[in-house]
């Protein structure tokens, strides 16, 4: 490989100092003393010679050296704006759910949850199908894992561990109020989510036909809640032989690490949080206009809810000993619900320490404290819409909807000349999965 600098590298070095010195005098200064954004000069006539490029340094049968892959990285940097174009013409993939396994492989699926999918195993660098698993999750305390299977859900110890139970899928008949037909799923509902609660003997399955909570004994509804389906029951405008479905939009939910509380939402009504006996114990009112994500940290003592508007979004706080008998309003002004971060319309989060870790629809990864202090930011690009970190918390694993999948090394110490942020992290090589081409190695 030759040791002059490819074009490539130039403009992306280059974009990324002054982007990276643009930020730097915003934070240090305020916006208004930055002048007008950089922009990357015209990349559109690189964008063949880097695939070619990838292309061969991914060639099957060929063995690749660590030190042939650094070389290659270094010459041709990893970059958002230069793919957009490949993007445009729809061969970005969402990448969700995602897990970091204890042994540094990742399981992945690719499609957005309303598709098939296909989930793969990323061991070193090897990518395999799973065959026979259509989803997949994690719990909070990182020992068990549901899999989505034809016939329900199985938890199991590990990866490839011991199954600790199985359980069937929903029906869509669960709770209903009497006099209130239902609408049986003709199939398993499609999940957004699969968050096995700890012990593996419950899972949460959270899917635009229902939030469900799932055991061996049979399914129970959380969403719709019940004063919902009450209304639909007594809507005079009903035709008497209707039958009820639930449609959810942004519907999501998170399980806290002593597998006590379920937050919940959706983005028609507030924030909802229910305890283990599945009773509906606070409503939180959103600081944005669509609730879209909840994450517990690791210790279960504090639960961050993010809403949404367009591409925006803001983050509130509460403290889990707050929460029974909470019911605030919208953008109530309660010290019990400080906003923590505004700006992000988050899609996936992680904890370490104090820090919440989240990842939103503009491609960037944005830290956090408990109180509310940002701490960096870290750019990948496109929607990011899958995270995990390793247990010791220095290995993230960042998924987005243009198919990449990124392993970045926290508190490296420097960052990479080519990387856009502000943090001391080091991304060491993605995975690129687009349709049009076999899984590649960046």
């Amino acid at each position: 490989m030759s040791d002059q600098p490819t074009p490539w590298r130039q403009q992306v070095l280059r974009y990324a100092r002054d982007i990276n010195a643009y930020v730097d005098k915003g934070l240090r200064e305020g916006w208004d003393a930055c002048g007008e954004e950089p922009a990357m000069a015209d990349t559109a006539h690189l964008l063949q010679p880097f695939c070619e490029a990838l292309k061969a340094i991914n060639r099957p049968g060929v063995a690749v050296s660590v030190a042939e892959r650094e070389a290659f990285r270094d010459q041709w940097p990893p970059a958002h704006t230069p793919v957009i174009p490949l993007l445009q013409e729809n061969e970005g993939q969402h990448v969700s759910p995602l897990v970091l396994l204890d042994d540094g492989s990742v399981l992945a699926r690719l499609g957005a949850s309303y598709e098939a999918g296909t989930v793969v195993h990323i061991d070193g660098d090897e990518v395999q199908p799973v065959e026979g698993l259509s989803f997949f999750g994690l719990c909070p305390l990182r020992r068990h894992l549901a899999l989505a299977g034809a016939e329900g859900v199985t938890v199991t110890e590990g990866w490839r561990g011991p199954v600790v139970a199985s359980m069937p899928w929903p029906t869509g008949l669960e709770d209903l109020p009497e006099g209130l037909r239902g609408e049986a799923f003709d199939g398993p509902p499609a999940p957004t989510q699969l968050i096995p609660f700890p012990g593996g003997q419950r899972v949460l399955l959270v899917s635009a036909a229902g939030v469900f909570v799932l055991s061996p004994d049979g399914a129970r509804r959380l969403l719709p809640l019940q004063e919902e389906l009450l209304q639909a029951l007594q809507d005079k405008g009903r035709e008497p032989d209707e039958t009820f479905s639930a449609n959810l939009s942004m519907e999501h939910g998170a399980v806290s690490p002593d597998g006590q509380w379920i937050a919940a939402g959706c983005q028609d009504g507030r924030h909802v949080v229910f305890d283990s006996q599945l009773r509906l114990v606070a409503q939180v009112g959103p600081v944005g206009e669509y609730p879209h994500f909840a994450l517990f940290n690791t210790r279960g003592d504090r639960l961050i809810l993010n809403a949404c508007h367009f591409y925006n979004g803001a983050t509130l706080g509460v403290a889990v000993s707050d929460l029974p008998g909470m019911d605030t309003g919208y953008y109530a002004d309660d010290p019990r619900t400080p906003t923590l971060q505004a700006g992000a319309r988050v899609y996936a989060g992680v904890h370490r320490a104090d820090e919440f870790i989240v990842g939103d629809a503009h491609g960037y990864l944005r830290a956090f404290s408990e109180t509310g202090e940002a701490r960096w930011q870290h750019f990948i690009g496109s929607t990011v819409t899958g995270l995990d970190l390793c247990a010791d918390g220095k290995t993230l694993v960042a998924a987005t909807c243009a198919g990449f999948v990124s392993f970045i090394r926290l508190d490296d110490g420097q960052a990479a000349p080519w990387q856009i942020g502000t943090g001391p992290h080091r991304e060491t090589h993605r995975w690129v999965f687009w349709k049009s081409f076999p899984p590649m190695l960046w």
